[in-house]
């Protein structure tokens, strides 16, 4: 008798001859009433610093879709303020305080002790795993091109212009904040994995706003020095690339498992032309806000499209919007999962 879950592992290694894995990027959030409740009563500061309330949230997707992976609650820059950087999370888009505008400011930055400033999010893995046993759970960081952009901008940007000139402009101190970037999420990753986590997933939101040649050199390189230094722990290994149609030649070398595409690249051909490794996206998030039968032709629109279903890991291009309609969702679970090729 198969797991729950086991098909997700089985799709991250290209093996899987079962039902089609799915899960959503921020599949634990705004658009559940019962993660709404919770906020009511806690900050989302608060909320991920809580070991039992990040288990809750992480438990309330799974519970009500029965999606086949689980995903830690938490922020990308939650490593950021024990490195010295206080993060506004409570009024819209995270805001940075004082952000790094010179080369010297880079000196601002500490390193860090995982199991120390970070042990909320370990212990919070732990909880997970006690609530949901056979669900997968994927731990996660923000590249090292994505962190450095909030850092240099200090919030969410367009084409964050600010961080593309200061890799220019300061190429010492670029360099000197991309090592201690990429040590420190590759250790939150280990410690993750450590804690429990089955699968890890690097969200490299931004560096699609790049050029080819600094995409290479400032995304690529520290992206493979961090998976290669986790390669040994038999646990897949996720790239997420927002805009990854000018660099698919490049992601299909990259030392992972999985690459994690948005929606504005056809997936069929993601899978021919990175024939090594599994897929895993694409839905555009605004389908989910046209009715049930709009949601399930656009989902087997996608499944129909795709002739190697062993590879593939269903998933939305971006994260779930505030507001989806949980019907929709409901609609997209049980369109994939009864799908057979």
């Amino acid at each position: 008798m198969r797991l729950a879950g086991e098909n997700f592992i089985d799709a991250c290694y290209g093996r899987n001859e079962g039902r089609i894995p799915l899960w959503i990027m921020r599949q634990a959030g705004r658009y559940l009433p019962e993660y709404q409740e919770i906020r009511k009563k806690v900050s989302f500061r608060d909320l991920c610093r809580s070991p039992q309330l990040i288990a809750e949230v992480v438990r309330q997707p799974i519970e009500r879709f029965g999606f086949d992976a689980a995903i830690l609650f938490s922020d990308i820059l939650i490593i950021l303020e024990p490195m010295g950087m206080m993060v506004d999370f409570e009024h819209g888009a995270p805001q940075i305080e004082k952000p790094i505008k010179e080369p010297e400011d880079v000196h601002r930055l500490k390193d860090i002790d995982i199991e120390g400033d970070l042990s909320f999010v370990l212990d919070g893995i732990r909880e997970i795993k006690k609530k949901l046993p056979e669900s997968p759970l994927i731990g996660f960081v923000g590249s090292p091109f994505t962190l450095a952009c909030y850092l240099i901008e200090g919030r969410s940007g367009k084409g964050f212009e600010a961080a593309r000139r200061f890799i220019h402009e300061h190429p010492k101190a670029a360099e000197e904040l991309f090592d201690l970037l990429t040590s420190i999420c590759t250790r939150f990753l280990q410690a993750q994995i450590d804690a429990g986590a089955d699968a890890v997933q690097v969200f490299d939101s931004w560096g699609g706003t790049m050029s080819r040649d600094d995409y290479l050199d400032w995304s690529v390189r520290p992206i493979n020095r961090l998976f290669n230094s986790l390669k040994f722990n038999d646990v897949p290994r996720i790239l997420y690339i927002n805009n990854v149609a000018p660099y698919l030649d490049v992601v299909a070398d990259i030392d992972c498992e999985v690459i994690g595409v948005d929606h504005r690249i056809d997936i069929s051909k993601v899978l021919r032309e990175v024939p090594k490794k599994s897929v895993q996206g694409n839905l555009d998030p605004s389908v989910l806000f046209g009715d049930c039968k709009h949601v399930a032709a656009k989902a087997q629109e996608i499944l129909e499209s795709v002739s190697d279903h062993s590879r593939l890991i269903f998933n939305l291009g971006q994260g779930i919007q505030p507001q989806t309609p949980l019907k929709s969702v409901q609609a997209l679970v049980e369109t994939v999962h009864n799908y057979r090729p």
